[in-house]
């Protein structure tokens, strides 16, 4: 059993400690990067983000070659089952950890396969699948563990037709029906996802909403478009037990209703993985949800332990934990490289797609901020009717006053791209960030971009 030293060791190889331990890297730090599977990449290549993207935009083209009039011309629309749909996502994990290990490889930075925990604050083992222990000797670590799908006691996730997010990956068969409990982003997308493919679906939403965090157009359209794809939506219900059967499971509602299904996809809540680490020799205290508490700068109660990405919570996003990951590892080496990450745009997969940064509506009318309202149809844009992704619109939220844009909301195809626009004239400072910016601007044509002129020009219209 060898001791190695590390000036830095970091937990997980998913975006938070992929941006930590190459950070760390290039600030001078010898790094050492631990991971349990025995491939990088972590929840969000394997089991996540990009395995459900990848997903999504096989369903996209499927929807699109049965509803388009062109390939009407080429025959008749198809049917395809999940299990085939899914075989392109296995390859671009394959190539997304082809990208990870060169990134690591590239920065010199040391690789350990197996299971990590602490033996002491500087301390930490490392069991491989050999049952081969290894010590490390650390003067800072960076806890980036990620997150797995939440799983109550009381249902048998061991029963073939039961899944969660991580699970419904392995999805054999194409159900007729599907009950997805949890209408959160996971439940949402999933729900677009299967009624892509010709699957009814039953969406449980445990609130009044869906999504209430969004600009509350934004959460209407997305309920809209959702039922407009026969998904069928039930707010405010709880479960009260899962029955699994032969052929199928049975939901019971605290409300007394009743759903069988082929298959029950759970999709209410994620929980940190901080179990097994050996946190208590260290004094370290997860929360009731697995999650470590940090401070602005991402360390915990002990300050040369940190922690990133989903394991600390809010806000859960792949995006944030690599720049999370990289914030801790220029604070951990007495750097100005770090920030604490909070101008997160939210990136929903749905579809169509939603993405905003800002404040909403509803948020700036309980500030008592006089702001006025810009908005671009895509029905109305070139570029929309010529790909004929039609549905959606561009939403920039602006002070009647100074013309600061204060939030940016769209829904539909790319939106996660479009938002990117407005992102960066919000972060400019002073007279920089304005409306004006897009009516004096000359924007590609035609593009969807080009909906940040219109709706600026609509906004600038209704002040008086």
């Amino acid at each position: 059993m060898g001791v190695t030293n590390y000036d830095v060791v970091v937990l997980g190889s998913g975006p938070a400690g992929e941006g930590a331990a190459i950070n760390a890297r290039k600030l001078g730090k010898r790094v050492a990067l631990i991971e349990q599977q025995q491939q990088l990449g972590g929840n969000c290549t394997h089991w996540g983000t990009i395995p459900s993207k990848a997903l999504r935009h096989a369903v996209k083209e499927i929807i699109s070659f049965n509803t388009k009039p062109m390939f009407r011309e080429i025959g008749e629309p198809r049917w395809f089952s999940f299990h085939n749909v899914l075989k392109n996502a296995g390859k671009v994990i394959a190539k997304q950890v082809k990208s990870r290990t060169q990134y690591l490889a590239r920065n010199r930075i040391d690789i350990f396969f197996g299971r990590a925990s602490f033996v002491n604050e500087n301390t930490i083992e490392v069991l491989d699948r050999n049952g081969t222990v290894q010590h490390l000797e650390t003067k800072q670590t960076i806890i980036a563990t990620g997150s797995r799908p939440y799983r109550p006691a009381d249902i048998d996730f061991s029963h073939p037709r039961i899944y969660d997010s991580d699970t419904i990956l392995s999805l054999k068969h194409t159900p007729r029906r599907i009950v997805i409990y949890g209408a959160g982003v996971i439940g949402c997308e999933y729900a677009s996802i299967f009624s892509g493919l010709g699957v009814k679906v039953d969406l449980i939403n445990t609130r009044d909403k869906l999504l209430s965090f969004l600009d509350e157009e934004i959460s209407d359209a997305l309920s809209y478009h959702l039922r407009h794809i026969g998904v069928v939506i039930w707010n405010n219900e709880e479960y009260e037990k899962v029955e699994g059967v032969d052929d199928g499971v049975i939901i019971h509602l605290g409300s007394g209703k009743r759903f069988k299904a082929d298959a029950l996809l759970w999709a209410n809540g994620r929980t940190g993985n901080t179990q097994g680490m050996g946190l208590e020799n260290i004094g370290l205290m997860p929360n009731s949800r697995g999650q470590l508490d940090v401070n602005e700068h991402y360390q915990t109660v002990l300050e040369h332990i940190y922690a990133a990405g989903d394991v600390i919570g809010w806000p859960s996003l792949a995006s944030a934990a690599f720049d999370q990951g990289r914030s801790a590892a220029g604070n951990a080496a007495s750097t100005e490289q770090w920030r604490f990450v909070n101008d997160v745009p939210t990136g929903i997969y749905t579809i169509p797609e939603i993405s905003s940064i800002g404040m909403t509506e509803q948020e700036l009318t309980s500030a008592k901020i006089p702001y006025e309202i810009g908005q671009a149809y895509f029905e109305a844009m070139a570029r929309a009717q010529i790909s004929n992704e039609t549905v959606g619109m561009l939403k920039i939220l602006f002070h009647r006053e100074t013309l600061e844009i204060l939030g940016i909301h769209c829904f539909g195809d790319q939106a996660s791209e479009i938002v990117h626009i407005g992102q960066a004239i919000m972060s400019q400072k002073g007279e920089a960030n304005s409306l004006r910016y897009f009516v004096n601007t000359t924007f590609n044509y035609p593009t969807m971009a080009e909906a940040y002129r219109v709706a600026a020009l609509d906004g600038l219209n209704r002040l008086f």
